[in-house]
């Protein structure tokens, strides 16, 4: 049986990111959004690991690691603290804390999964998922890959947003540009047309509704296909107003992997643009 691995956090753009990664990987994941959740798996799953944020609701990290030192039972598994903390003494309390070693964020989607296994015994690393030049299936069940060599623009003011994408469209052949704001994105296409863009509605400065307008008023830029990837809920009007100005698609996160793709998909054949 694979290892498991518990993912204790509140973002649910960085619980995705980290557990689509360790399954592509090939390790089973539990996860859990609040430190007394986390603790209540812990205790009846028993994990061959445990990731855990700093600062999440109820019960901190600190607290998390306190508990589960404290336990004859699971003071033996592994615990890494996945933060942002990083103030002078922070690294020093977090040790202290009972942690085994912590990541700092925004995690790095390429190394993260080593740095994991960092803390794991040899006979309980898996091994990566084997692969060819032409096809890649990180993640059981996914559609099969294709090297489409097609640019997807995503622009999102949240770096874990854009990695969270990227983690997903890269192993699919997808090249995959950003940006983290309305004018850096404007600014990107004045030399890379892109076949999609995937961009976040609520941004700082101009919003994702003002960048489209600007791409379907640009010759050069106004076939690409057009997903707006939101995080906050919107109303059936703001929708409407989004497909009416162009948009293919609105989704919601969190997101299945496999149903963004098969939407991403969708738009760029609908477009001819397989």
């Amino acid at each position: 049986m694979p290892s498991r691995v518990l993912v204790i956090e509140d973002n649910p753009a960085n619980l995705e990111l980290m557990t689509y990664l360790l399954e592509a990987f090939g390790y089973a994941t539990s996860k859990a959004v609040d430190g007394a959740g986390g603790l209540e798996l812990a205790r009846r799953e028993v994990p061959d690991l445990v990731v855990c944020d700093i600062q999440l609701p109820d019960l901190d990290g600190y607290e998390v690691a306190r508990r589960l030192k404290a336990d004859a039972t699971l003071n033996g598994i592994p615990l890494v603290a996945v933060t942002a903390l990083a103030m002078v003494g922070d690294r020093r309390r977090i040790m202290d804390a009972g942690f085994d070693g912590y990541i700092a964020k925004p995690i790095d989607p390429e190394s993260f999964v080593t740095e994991i296994e960092a803390f794991l015994r040899p006979e309980q690393r898996c091994a990566p998922l084997p692969r060819d030049e032409t096809t890649h299936d990180p993640h059981p069940g996914s559609p099969p890959a294709t090297a489409t060599g097609l640019t997807i623009l995503v622009v999102d003011d949240l770096p874990s947003n854009i990695e969270l994408v990227r983690s997903i469209l890269e192993p699919f052949g997808y090249q995959v540009i950003s940006a983290a704001s309305v004018d850096e994105a404007i600014a990107l296409t004045r030399n890379v047309v892109p076949a999609m863009i995937i961009s976040d509605v609520n941004m700082p400065g101009r919003n994702g509704y003002e960048l489209l307008e600007v791409v379907k008023a640009t010759p050069e830029l106004s076939g690409a296909a057009w997903v707006f990837l939101a995080s906050s809920p919107c109303t059936a009007r703001e929708r409407q107003e989004a497909l009416t100005l162009g948009a293919d698609r609105f989704i919601l996160r969190p997101v299945d992997p496999e149903v963004l793709l098969e939407e991403i998909k969708a738009c760029l054949n609908a477009r001819g643009r397989s």
